[in-house]
C-alpha cells in the first residue's frame, strides 16, 4: 500500500520545490523545502512511517502519537530519518485524511508562519513573542520563509529583518552554528526539552538551559525541578568563562578540530555555540531521553549515527530515568529493568525508550492497619548497595529497624524504608531514582527494603519479625547462587571451549574453584606472609593441601572490594592464555571476598624496572616480555567472544613467572564491550601517566584506551625508569620527560642513548627501533591513528614493518615547553 504523504505528495500541486516559501505559497504534506547545500529538509512527516524505515521494529506501534503529523526538519541525505527541530511537537496533526488534505504550512496576513486547517491556525511561530531583536518590527505579507544550509529555518521581511527563527526555538537538539544562551535585552532564553519517545516528539522529561543569572549551564528533571547537573562557569586568569561541556567537545579526539566550540557574554546577550570546520560532516548535540547530552556524528563507514560525548556519563544520573518502581544500572544493557515482582507496565513504550510509566506490581499488597490480625502481611525485600529513591520522609517511631519496618507497615501507602546511621526513612506511594552500586556514578552503600505481597515471597515470610533473617537470607541466597553459577559455568565452559561474557550476565566459565575462608587461611598461615599491597587489598603467599603454591588477594573495603572482586571473576574466570596471569578461585563468605591465583615467583614487572635491589632484566628478557604483554591484550581485545577493555595497564600489574614469563594481572578495573558495538561508557579509571586523552574527556572509550597505557610501559621497559615528567637530569634543571626524546632519538639514529644504562649496550639495535616505533604509534593523540594489538604483535614478530611516525601534539607541547624552559635558565 502506497504511504499516505506519498499518495498526496502525487494528487496535490508541489507549491514549493526550493528553500524557500514566500507569501501565497503553501506547503502541504508530500511537500518540503530542502536547503541549498541539500543537507535539510522542511516538511510535514508522521514518526512511525519514518522509523519503520529505519527498523522493522517500529512497523507495528501502539504510540497514539506514531500516526500523527508533526512539521518539523531533518537531516536530508542521511538514510537514518532524523529530526532536529518539530514546529508543533505539543499539538500534532491527527492521522485524518480529511485534516491532512487541508493542512498546509503558509506565511498569514500578519506576516506569521503558521500551519492551518481550512481557516482554523493549528500552529503559529509568534513572531511578537519569539522576536530575537529589541526593536519593533513592522510586518507585512511579503514576508519570506527560508531553509538555509545550517538547518536553520528563517522568517525574514521584506527589509530582510528576522522576525523568527527556529534556532531560537530548539526542541531537544542543537546544532553547529546556533546560538544556546538567552537575549539579556528581549530576555528570550532557549530552553531545549528532551522528547518522550522515538516515536514521539513531544516535550519529555528532561530539560536544559543557561541560567540567567550567571551560574552556568543546568540540566534538570522538569517535574518536580529537579536540578541533576550543573556546568558551572569557572574563570581564570587565561581562560573566559567556559562551561564544563564546552571543554569536553574541545576534549574528544575525534572532534578536535573539527567542532570549535565558542562562548559570547555581552551586555545584549549571552550564548554558547558549537561550529563546524567539514561543512560535509553531521553532526548534533541533543538532549537524550535518558536525560543525557549527547554529540552525535554521522559515521558513513557504519551508515550510523555515533554517540562521541555522553554527559552524565551514567545514564541513572539523571532521576527517575527509569520511572516508578524500577532499578537502574548504568553498566548493565539495557540499564533500566523492574524491580522484583514488578513488570512493565507498557512494554511498547518500553521499546520506544519512554520508560516514565515505569513498572508495576504482579500482585497487590496485602495491607492491614489491625496489629492484632492473624492473617499474613506484606513483606520487605531488602535491595542493598543502592541510592534511596527520592523525596524520603523520616520519622521518630522508627528507634530501630524493627520499628522501621512496623512503621512503614502500619500505613497502607508506605512502599519501602531504609534504616541507617539510626535514621528511619520511609517512602509512600511510587519509588523513584533507585540505583545499583553496579552504575558507573553511583557510589551509594545503602540498602533499601521494599513491600513486596507475602505470596510473592514466601521465603521473606517470617522477616518482619526477626530483624537480621532478611539480611541473613539475602545473603545466604547469594552466595548459593554464586556457587551454582560457577559450577554450571564451568561445564559450559569446557564443553564450549570460548572466551564469552561477564559472570553477572550468567553466561560461560573456566573451571575455578570455591575456598572455604578457613581453608584459605589456613594455607596462607592465617595471611602471614605478605607478597604486596594494592590498591584493593593485599596478595598473601599460600601453599594449598597438594602443595600447589598460590597468591590469595585479599579485598579490602566493602564497596570497592565487592566490585573488585565481582569484576576479578568476571574476567579472569571467563578467559583463558598463557600471557594472562589463572585465577585458580575465589572465596564469597560474609563479608570476605578473596582471591586465589596461580603463584609468580618473580612478582611485578616494576619491581625490575625501577628498584635497584631487584634483578636487571636483559634485553632478550625484556622483548620477550613486551611481545607476551602485547599477545595477552590482543587475546582480550580481539579473541574472546566479548571484547575485554583492561583499562589499567602498567608495569604494576604484569606478573612474572619463575622463567620472567609476563602475564597480564588485575581486572579489576575491566570493562566489557559486546561485539555488536565499538564503545563502552564507563567511569574514569586507570593511573595516572598510563591514561589516554579520551579518557579525560567523558566519552565512551575504546580498546584503544590499553593500546595507548601499553604504549607508555614500553617507553619504560626500554629506559628502566619511569614516564612521569618528574625526574631530572644530573646536569640539568628542567624537566627531562622520556617521551619526548624518543623520537628526537630516533631521527638522530642515537638509540644507544634510549636504552636503559644498566643492560651496559648489550642489546638488539634493530629491536630497539621496532619498540620505539611500536610505542609512538600507540600513543597518538587520536585513538584512530593507534593500531590494533594485533598489527603490533606482527611489527614485534618482525611481520610487519613500520614507518617512522609524527611526535604526537602532546609530546611536542612538552618538548616546546622543555625547550623553552632551558632557554631561560
Amino acid at each position: 500500500m502506497v504511504p499516505l504523504y506519498i499518495l498526496l505528495g502525487l494528487l496535490l500541486p508541489c507549491s514549493s520545490a526550493n528553500d524557500t516559501l514566500t507569501a501565497g505559497q503553501v506547503l502541504t504534506v508530500g511537500d518540503k523545502l530542502v536547503s541549498r547545500n541539500g543537507k535539510f529538509a522542511l516538511g510535514f512527516f508522521q514518526p512511525a512511517a519514518t522509523a519503520s524505515t529505519t527498523t522493522s521494529k517500529f512497523t507495528d506501534t501502539t504510540s497514539p502519537a506514531a500516526a500523527n503529523w508533526y512539521l518539523g526538519i531533518w537531516f536530508n541525505q542521511i538514510p537514518v530519518f532524523t529530526t532536529v527541530w518539530v514546529a508543533n511537537r505539543d499539538d500534532p496533526i491527527a492521522d485524518d485524511p480529511k485534516l491532512t488534505l487541508t493542512t498546509h504550512l503558509k506565511i498569514s496576513s500578519d506576516g506569521d508562519l503558521v500551519i492551518v486547517h481550512d481557516d482554523l491556525v493549528l500552529w503559529s511561530a509568534q513572531i511578537a513573542n519569539n522576536s530575537r531583536t529589541d526593536t519593533n518590527i513592522s510586518t507585512t505579507t511579503t514576508s519570506v520563509v527560508l531553509m538555509n544550509n545550517s538547518g536553520n529555518l528563517v522568517l525574514t521581511s521584506s527589509s530582510d529583518q528576522v522576525l523568527w527563527e527556529s534556532f531560537d526555538c530548539p526542541t531537544d537538539v542543537v546544532l553547529p552554528g546556533a546560538e544556546f544562551g538567552w537575549n539579556k535585552v528581549t530576555g528570550l532564553n532557549r530552553m531545549a526539552i528532551s522528547k518522550k519517545s522515538t516515536v514521539d516528539p513531544g516535550s519529555g522529561s528532561y530539560s536544559v538551559e543557561l541560567q540567567t543569572n550567571g551560574n552556568g549551564i543546568i540540566l534538570k528533571r522538569r517535574q518536580g525541578s529537579i536540578v541533576y547537573r550543573t556546568y558551572e562557569s569557572e574563570s581564570s586568569s587565561i581562560l573566559k568563562l567556559m562551561p564544563r561541556i564546552q571543554k569536553l567537545l574541545g576534549l574528544v579526539p575525534r572532534t578536535k578540530g573539527v567542532v570549535i566550540p565558542q562562548h559570547v557574554d555581552n551586555t545584549k546577550e549571552e550564548y554558547y555555540m558549537y561550529t563546524s570546520l567539514n561543512d560535509s560532516s553531521s553532526s548534533f548535540l541533543s538532549l537524550d531521553i535518558s536525560g543525557q547530552i549527547k554529540l552525535n556524528i554521522w559515521s558513513q563507514d557504519e551508515r550510523s549515527w555515533q554517540a562521541v560525548l555522553a554527559d552524565p556519563l551514567d545514564v541513572c544520573t539523571p532521576p527517575a530515568t527509569c520511572g516508578p518502581f524500577t532499578v537502574c544500572n548504568g553498566n548493565a544493557q539495557p540499564s533500566c529493568d523492574c524491580m522484583e515482582r514488578f513488570s512493565k507496565k507498557s512494554p511498547r513504550h518500553w521499546e520506544f525508550g519512554d520508560r516514565s510509566q515505569g513498572c508495576i506490581r504482579d500482585s497487590p499488597l496485602y495491607c492491614t492497619t489491625n496489629k492484632n490480625t492473624t492473617n499474613s502481611t506484606d513483606m520487605f525485600l531488602p535491595v542493598s548497595w543502592v541510592t534511596l529513591p527520592y523525596d524520603p520522609r523520616s520519622t521518630d517511631i522508627g528507634t530501630t529497624r524493627s520499628k522501621c519496618e512496623e512503621a512503614c507497615l502500619s500505613s497502607c501507602s508506605c512502599t519501602a524504608y531504609s534504616y541507617n546511621n539510626s535514621i528511619c526513612s520511609v517512602w509512600h506511594g511510587k519509588l523513584l531514582g533507585v540505583n545499583l552500586n553496579d552504575g558507573i556514578e553511583t557510589t551509594s552503600e545503602d540498602t533499601l527494603y521494599f513491600r513486596l505481597a507475602a505470596k510473592d515471597e514466601p521465603i521473606l515470610q517470617n522477616a518482619k519479625r526477626k530483624p537480621n533473617v532478611g539480611l541473613l537470607t539475602a545473603a545466604t541466597v547469594s552466595s548459593f547462587v554464586l556457587l551454582m553459577l560457577m559450577l554450571v559455568l564451568v561445564i559450559w565452559r569446557s564443553k564450549l571451549g570460548w572466551c564469552v561474557s561477564p559472570l553477572y550476565r550468567n553466561q560461560g566459565a573456566t573451571g575455578i574453584m570455591a575456598f572455604r575462608y578457613t581453608d584459605l587461611a589456613h594455607a596462607t598461615k592465617n595471611f602471614s606472609e605478605k607478597l604486596g599491597t594494592g590498591g584493593f587489598g593485599s596478595v598473601y603467599k599460600g601453599v594449598l593441601s597438594d602443595s600447589t603454591t598460590i597468591a590469595v588477594k585479599r579485598l579490602d573495603g566493602t564497596r570497592q572490594g565487592e566490585k573488585q572482586f565481582r569484576a576479578e571473576v568476571s574476567s579472569l574466570g571467563l578467559v583463558h592464555h598463557v600471557n594472562l596471569v589463572k585465577l585458580i578461585g575465589f572465596c564469597s563468605q560474609g563479608d570476605n571476598r578473596l582471591l586465589v591465583y596461580e603463584n609468580m615467583p618473580n612478582g611485578s614487572l616494576d619491581g625490575h624496572l625501577f628498584k635497584s635491589t631487584a634483578v636487571v632484566l636483559n634485553w632478550d628478557t625484556r622483548y620477550q616480555i613486551v611481545l607476551g604483554i602485547a599477545r595477552g591484550i590482543s587475546y582480550l581485545h580481539q579473541s574472546c567472544r566479548e571484547c575485554v577493555i583492561h583499562c589499567d595497564i602498567k608495569p604494576e600489574n604484569i606478573l612474572l613467572d619463575a622463567s620472567f614469563f609476563p602475564k597480564v594481572a588485575d581486572f579489576g578495573m575491566a570493562a566489557f564491550v559486546g561485539r555488536n558495538f565499538s564503545r563502552v561508557l564507563t567511569t574514569f579509571r586507570g593511573t595516572v601517566g598510563y591514561l589516554a586523552l579520551e579518557w579525560l574527556s567523558g566519552v565512551a572509550i575504546t580498546p584503544k584506551v590499553d593500546v595507548y597505557s601499553f604504549g607508555m610501559v614500553l617507553f619504560e621497559i626500554i629506559s628502566g625508569r619511569r614516564n612521569l615528567p618528574e625526574e631530572h637530569t644530573d646536569n640539568e634543571d628542567h624537566v627531562k620527560y622520556f617521551p619526548t626524546l624518543v623520537i628526537n632519538k630516533l631521527h638522530g639514529g642515537e638509540i644507544q642513548s634510549l636504552v636503559d644504562p644498566r643492560l651496559h649496550d648489550v642489546f638488539n639495535a634493530e629491536q630497539v627501533e621496532r619498540v620505539c616505533k611500536v610505542a609512538l604509534w600507540c600513543i597518538q593523540d587520536n585513538e584512530y591513528d593507534r593500531p590494533m594489538m594485533s598489527e603490533v604483535v606482527r611489527v614485534l614478530e618482525g611481520l610487519q614493518e613500520i614507518d617512522m611516525l609524527p611526535m604526537p601534539r602532546l609530546l611536542a607541547a612538552i618538548t616546546k615547553s622543555s625547550s623553552y624552559l632551558t632557554s631561560v635558565s
